[in-house]
């Protein structure tokens, strides 16, 4: 053990962790110490606990950061205790930092996990129930740990994410805003007129039910194709209702089209025949 302390820079003797004379005064004195390390303690962790008191703050974020508030301050009191013991508190630092540089090593990918776990509990990017895009899969956030955040597909699967992935990552929230943009794009012959179909796809829009009236729908005229016209058909909807009024909305603007007399045109090559003789 000396080997290594001298190895890492730690001039540490083990032969001097020793109790010393122990003097009914020493033992008073450090159980005087004692007591008042754990009335401050406590101020110190009621103080803090104020400070975390915040809506922005994550429970979770909050009682983990109180766990290590309290971890701390039980190591320092134990520091001074034993300084009043006679016990040399240089050494017992030593020890510290070498079990604690040995722990950091074997658990550093831990450490980082719930690194970026705090970071999530406190900036908050998303909460469970929020569906999500990230680089490790798209899904709806089911649990929030300290290490792993799980996502659920919208195919059944259970994805788990590392928190120091998502804290890194770039994260697209659905949920947040509380409303979501439906945007399909269907294709109509030159010859039909741009307002019938507009009105063909409104018609579509008024059968399709959980579309917002706020922001309105939008039917846009978006480019011109070798064969036909395509226009984007926008509407609003609450995140949850997002696959419905998809699918919906798709079904719907066939049947409009046909009711409006426009036709769905798709690519197509026209051959003509030149008769030479």
């Amino acid at each position: 053990m000396n080997q290594l302390l001298s190895s890492l820079g730690i001039n540490a003797d083990l032969g001097e962790l020793n109790l010393g004379a122990m003097s009914p005064e020493k033992l008073l004195s450090a159980l005087l110490t004692l007591l008042v390390c754990i009335v401050v303690c406590r101020i110190v962790q009621r103080i803090f606990r104020k400070l975390l008191e915040h809506p922005k703050v994550d429970e979770r974020a909050r009682k983990y950061a109180l766990a290590g508030i309290r971890i701390v301050l039980w190591i320092v009191t134990g520091l001074i205790v034993a300084d009043q013991l006679g016990i040399p508190v240089t050494s017992l630092v030593a020890l510290l930092s070498v079990f604690s540089l040995a722990v950091s090593l074997a658990v550093q990918s831990v450490l980082s996990n719930i690194a970026g776990g705090i970071v999530i509990f406190l900036n908050k990017p998303f909460k469970e129930g929020d569906f999500v895009e990230t680089a490790s899969g798209t899904g709806e956030v089911k649990e929030i740990s300290l290490n792993y955040t799980y996502l659920e597909t919208t195919d059944g699967l259970r994805v788990v994410v590392p928190n120091s992935t998502l804290s890194a990552d770039r994260i697209i929230n659905y949920t947040a805003l509380g409303r979501r943009r439906v945007t399909v794009k269907v294709t109509a012959s030159y010859d039909a007129p741009t307002e019938t179909v507009r009105t063909a796809c409104l018609s579509a829009v008024t059968h399709t039910d959980h579309i917002l009236s706020d922001p309105a729908p939008e039917v846009l005229l978006n480019s011109y194709g070798a064969s036909s016209i395509e226009y984007l058909v926008r509407v609003w909807c609450v995140p949850t209702n997002y696959g419905a009024v998809l699918f919906s909305l798709t079904e719907r603007l066939r049947t409009a089209f046909a009711e409006h007399g426009v036709e769905m045109t798709y690519d197509h090559l026209n051959i003509h025949l030149v008769d030479k003789q």
